[in-house]
């Protein structure tokens, strides 16, 4: 059989660049799309005052995608309700969040966007905490345990998940610094990342049900409210009082429900469990009552600064390195993806092979630090803070870098992080049915590229999702059905083959290589458009976007800094091709 991986995503976009030169007659002006309509644009700076407003908005819209993050890692580490260091695992993930943030828009890929806790590490997570040596004692001998006994319960396996993220983070590294993510990606389609992505939303949807039958009115009171306010009400706008200078107060119109549709949502659910627990409605006990978990908030420190092995020194292991990879190539993915779409969001430039490979390379790096600090995840491009660029229209990296401050800022007050875990699960719940499912929705919007008429793109699609579904949850419910002789070798098969959304990635990126298809039937001309992988878009000097803020002159001054794959001033070697 002919492999069908001779014509790549660089392969189309080289058709491209030819018939671009056989056009003499376009201008660069004609060929470029029209930026978008933008209040301030990548390199503007707002007034600092604004600034921060904006970005304290960026920071809401990220805040309640972190801490949903623990509602599902604590349980699996064995970590009562009640443990007030549930809230020091929410700041120590903001912490880390506003450090790669800063880094990123900085010095990484330099695009306005958020680095964060994400999803895709929780399916292998979930995976690794199956296995038999990590699962969880039964109750009654968890109750009999003292307060230190059950510490170092949860803590020894936090020190595992934090070397398993570290060591795989390092791949990630690997490949965006060394520049080798730029070759990956011609054999990453749209029928890869569909089911990579998609998985993620999919796999976690028995976690979504429990925590939502905490209380079902509730969960589902939540998910009606935030569908009213993000798409219902999104136009509807509140008029709201405005002071300028000279002029006094006026009023504005402001789209209250279409910038902050999960911040009103929470509150207002959170409000009616206040009530419902102040009137009994909801007895003592009751999961979705407000007080349940009060003793958090009042355990938590005023001020503390995470640190790292604050849990302990990380463990490595093979099978939780190479488990943990499967997250590590979902985030890589999902990054890819967003951006071409925020460079076209923030009114810049394509991003260049080096802003790329910099990018992936420094949310590997972000990864390493949250491993190592003991956040119990890693990093990952927000798509939330992508779509509030799209609304907002305020595209500028300034306000990107205020938000990172403030990230920091809240990481080191402890009780701030404490208060999130106060958040009823049911309310949380509803919140989830939301969130994976636009997760799924996200991946799926990817076959926007592909010929769906094709009956190959439709096996594909449908075996790579299936499969890994039916195999991967009998792989978890029977973990001792993999038996080498190897316990080393079978704890890495198990979880290998019993996560999700790695064994569809690379079921769905091999049928596709190998199965004969046309290159429009993939997608992959389509594709090739948003993804700049040709010399088109090697910096030439015309774009400053993507300059470092400074000594960009002496960079330019040694010849050997256009090797490096990860500096502005690198240049692709296709000049003799």
């Amino acid at each position: 059989m002919e492999l069908n991986n001779v014509t790549t995503i660089q392969d189309m976009q080289a058709s491209a660049k030819d018939r671009t030169l056989k056009e003499p007659h376009k201008t660069n002006a004609e060929s470029t799309k029209s930026k978008p309509d933008l209040l301030y644009g990548i390199n503007d700076n707002p007034p600092w005052y604004l600034s921060i407003l904006l970005a304290f908005q960026h920071y809401l819209t990220m805040i309640g995608a972190i801490v949903s993050i623990p509602f599902i890692l604590t349980p699996a580490l064995c970590m009562s309700d009640e443990d007030p260091n549930r809230g020091l695992i929410i700041s120590t993930m903001v912490f880390i969040t506003g450090i790669v943030t800063y880094f990123q828009a900085t010095w990484g890929v330099r695009l306005p966007i958020v680095q964060g806790g994400t999803i895709s590490f929780l399916v292998p997570t979930l995976a690794i905490l199956s296995l038999p040596q990590w699962k969880c004692p039964p109750a009654s001998e968890l109750s009999a345990m003292n307060e230190i006994e059950r510490q170092e319960l949860w803590q020894i396996r936090m020190r595992e998940l934090s070397g398993a993220i570290a060591a795989s983070a390092m791949v990630q590294v690997i490949l965006g610094y060394t520049g080798l993510v730029g070759k990956i990606l011609r054999f990453v389609t749209p029928l890869t990342i569909v089911p990579t992505v998609s998985l993620v939303g999919l796999t976690l949807f028995e976690h979504a049900a429990k925590t939502a039958s905490k209380q079902w009115g509730i969960a589902v009171g939540t998910t009606a409210m935030l569908t009213l306010f993000s798409q219902i009400m999104s136009n509807v706008s509140i008029p709201m009082p405005v002071y300028r200078k000279g002029q006094g107060i006026e009023f504005r119109p402001f789209l209250l429900f279409r910038l902050f549709p999960v911040l009103l949502t929470i509150i207002i659910m959170w409000s009616l469990c206040g009530i419902l627990t102040a009137t009994n409605v909801f007895g003592e006990g009751h999961p979705s009552r407000t007080d349940v978990r009060l003793k958090v908030l009042t355990s938590a420190k005023w001020f503390y600064i995470p640190y790292p092995g604050q849990f302990g020194s990380p463990s490595f292991t093979l099978s939780g390195s190479l488990g943990m990879l499967a997250g590590v190539l979902a985030c890589t993915v999902e990054s890819l993806s967003y951006y071409p779409t925020v460079s076209q969001m923030a009114g810049a430039q394509p991003p260049p092979l080096h802003a790329i490979n910099r990018g992936i390379g420094t949310e590997g790096l972000g990864t390493v630090l949250a491993g190592l600090w003991g956040a119990g995840n890693g990093t990952n491009t927000f798509g939330e803070n992508v779509g509030a660029i799209g609304v907002t229209k305020i595209g500028s990296r300034r306000v990107i870098q205020w938000a990172a401050f403030i990230m920091v800022l809240q990481g080191v007050i402890g009780k701030f992080g404490a208060i999130f875990i106060l958040i009823p699960d049911s309310v949380v719940g509803g919140i989830f049915c939301v969130m994976f499912g636009m997760i799924i929705a996200f991946g799926l919007s990817t076959l926007q590229y592909v010929d769906l008429r094709s009956s190959r793109n439709l096996y594909i699609l449908g075996l790579s999702i299936f499969f890994p579904m039916v195999s991967c949850k009998w792989i978890q419910e029977h973990p001792g059905a993999i038996d080498t002789g190897n316990k080393t070798l079978d704890s890495t098969l198990t979880v290998l083959l019993g996560t999700t959304i790695l064994v569809g990635g690379v079921l769905g990126c091999l049928l596709d290589n190998i199965i004969p298809g046309s290159p429009a039937e993939r997608g992959l001309i389509e594709w090739a458009n948003q993804m700049p992988l040709s010399s088109d878009y090697v910096n030439d000097g015309s774009s400053t976007d993507y300059d470092f803020p400074y000594g960009m002159n002496a960079l330019k001054r040694w010849k050997w800094t256009h090797y490096v794959p990860f500096l502005p001033t690198y240049k692709l070697q296709t000049d003799n091709q």
